[in-house]
């Protein structure tokens, strides 16, 4: 099994486009070929930028290919609103253009819902990993759903506040508000029983937006499934706690998830094959080992890779998006320890 764990230099990032019929998606790469490939779906409004912290611990393991789709990440939005199975047979025409032979599929918030409706319609995948999945069928409601994201949003990173700001400014709330009737609606729980692919639910502890009984009740409802809770995580655990989603990903592909160390299981969930919730405690927080004027040449250069990110979804230059987003993953990755 392969050592999971950042680098302190910037990857090499490619970005390219998936093309199916009059729409296309942004894929953005990073890793050396490996056992597998992963393939990363974000949720309402945001972008593949969610995934800036889990994905330079997976690329120890195999590639890494995190989506954009239409009206996300500066991908032009499609002509009408996008149903949850077009997103999905858009992810599997990307999995198809890509080359990709059984890619560990993953989905956060939205994302797990179309991930799960893409197992759905493509039986042959064998391993899916649906983090924080949304949504709670006893409380379908706009007003309900926000409180409880406000709530989880208390518990997340202000660098999440930040990416979830700039990810709603850039699609748009036209957009967004024509996608959300399709989140609020899609029943991801009449999904789920005819998903035969291995699946691991991760949510945190704190996240109000998919709570534990709602998890535990969806998990049920897949053949083959194990939830999994991290604790002091909230809606967006694959972030502030990438190394421990980055290690449960890995270790459910294998076959390895019951054999994980600080797994453990509270009262009435005692088996990792869905009839109960593991838990897993937080990591101790990485910390940077640059001074004050490392931290302010890295921000920077992440602020200047963020202006020629976005000088190339205004000019439609995928080198400008590929070359920007190198820049950001670079000075992310300096004097992490």
């Amino acid at each position: 099994m392969a050592t999971l764990g950042g680098s302190d230099s910037g990857p090499d990032i490619t970005v390219q486009r998936i093309h199916r019929n009059d729409l296309w998606a942004r894929a953005t790469s990073v890793g050396d070929p490996g056992e597998r490939a992963f393939v990363l779906v974000p949720g309402i409004g945001v972008s593949s930028h969610y995934f800036e912290q889990l994905a330079p611990h997976l690329r120890q393991f195999g590639p890494v290919y995190a989506l954009d789709l239409p009206g996300f990440g500066g991908v032009p939005h499609a002509r009408k609103a996008l149903s949850i199975r077009e997103f999905a047979e858009l992810v599997s025409a990307a999995i198809d253009e890509l080359g990709l032979d059984d890619p560990i599929v993953v989905g956060h918030s939205m994302g797990a819902q179309i991930c799960a409706e893409l197992a759905a319609i493509r039986p042959g995948l064998s391993s899916l990993v649906l983090i924080s999945p949304v949504i709670d069928a006893s409380a379908r409601s706009v007003p309900v759903q926000a409180l409880r994201f406000v709530h989880s949003s208390l518990h997340e990173p202000f660098r999440v506040t930040f990416l979830a700001v700039v990810a709603y400014l850039t699609c748009g709330f036209d957009w967004f508000f024509k996608i959300l009737p399709q989140m609020m609606t899609y029943p991801i729980e009449r999904a789920a029983p005819q998903v035969t692919t291995s699946t691991l639910i991760i949510r945190g502890e704190l996240d109000a937006v998919c709570p534990r009984p709602w998890v535990a009740a969806l998990g049920e409802l897949f053949s083959d499934s194990a939830v999994v809770e991290i604790e002091g995580a909230a809606h967006s655990v694959m972030h502030a706690h990438a190394r421990e989603v980055a290690a449960l990903c890995v270790r459910h592909t294998t076959g390895h998830l019951a054999d994980h160390h600080a797994v453990s299981y509270g009262a009435g969930a005692d088996r990792a094959d869905g009839g109960g919730i593991a838990v897993v405690p937080e990591l101790p927080r990485e910390h940077s080992s640059l001074g004050l004027g490392g931290v302010i040449r890295a921000l920077a250069t992440e602020f200047h890779g963020i202006a020629v990110e976005f000088k190339g979804n205004k000019t439609d230059d995928d080198h400008l998006v590929e070359q920007g987003r190198e820049q950001q993953a670079e000075a992310r990755g300096r004097g992490r320890s």
